[in-house]
């Protein structure tokens, strides 16, 4: 990966102002906070993708949470989606601690990368498709700064639909299967193998919509993949 590309992506990103709704949005958020985090300085700007370098395995989600990752700048950290998503990672040795507070709290990702469809928290975790479409070029570089990507893991519907976008047009493959927890479209040539899971939300975890057993099941997949050298 080259070192200087990664900063300069990070920068126009957290820089970005093109959806005034989700700035409006973000700010707000960052400024009222929530009662239980009213000592944080909030993050409130569009958060980046992050983990190992040399990843062979993408994780893709919706947005960053209002509480989560909107105040502590860091994918998946800071709300119920993240603890669950990182005991997962931690038991298959993708993540070096299973509990995630903020950015300086020593986590280290191992063979992943985690990113998103939209950098900005949208208002009822619901980008509009213009949205998503002005944030789809900065997931797209870096899908293409991972130059040991295997495979994608596609966290919910929407990541799914975007990522079939992708496909169709970056990679020349016509994905047509519906969103469906564990569906599986193995790699061919080039393109990167995609697993499908629900997304590690309070709506599909607190539900049992998402079993932690189901959502291990996921990553213990992932890891078999990435051990047997997918193309």
């Amino acid at each position: 990966m080259n070192k200087n590309k990664p900063q300069e992506l990070e920068e126009r990103i957290i820089s970005c102002r093109l959806c005034p709704r989700l700035v409006a949005w973000r700010e707000e958020v960052a400024r009222l906070k929530k009662r239980a985090y009213r000592d944080w300085d909030y993050w409130g700007k569009p958060v980046t993708g992050f983990g190992d370098e040399n990843a062979k395995v993408l994780i893709v989600g919706l947005a960053p949470g209002a509480h989560g990752s909107n105040r502590t700048g860091r994918m998946f950290t800071g709300d119920a989606s993240g603890v669950f998503l990182y005991r997962a990672l931690f038991k298959q040795g993708f993540a070096n601690q299973a509990n995630v507070t903020s950015r300086d709290d020593g986590l280290r990702l191992k063979d992943v990368y985690i990113s998103a469809v939209c950098r900005c928290v949208p208002p009822d975790n619901r980008p509009t498709q213009d949205e998503i479409m002005n944030c789809q070029p900065y997931l797209l570089e870096e899908m293409r700064l991972l130059n040991s990507l295997q495979g994608i893991v596609a966290l919910g519907g929407v990541a799914y639909k975007r990522l079939q976008a992708i496909y169709d047009i970056d990679f020349s493959k016509k994905i047509t299967e519906s969103f469906s927890h564990g569906n599986f479209i193995p790699s061919e040539g080039s393109t990167p193998w995609l697993l499908m899971s629900y997304h590690p939300s309070q709506q599909n975890t607190q539900t049992g919509r998402l079993t932690e057993k189901m959502f291990d099941l996921i990553w213990s997949h992932a890891h078999q993949l990435m051990d047997v050298g997918e193309p």
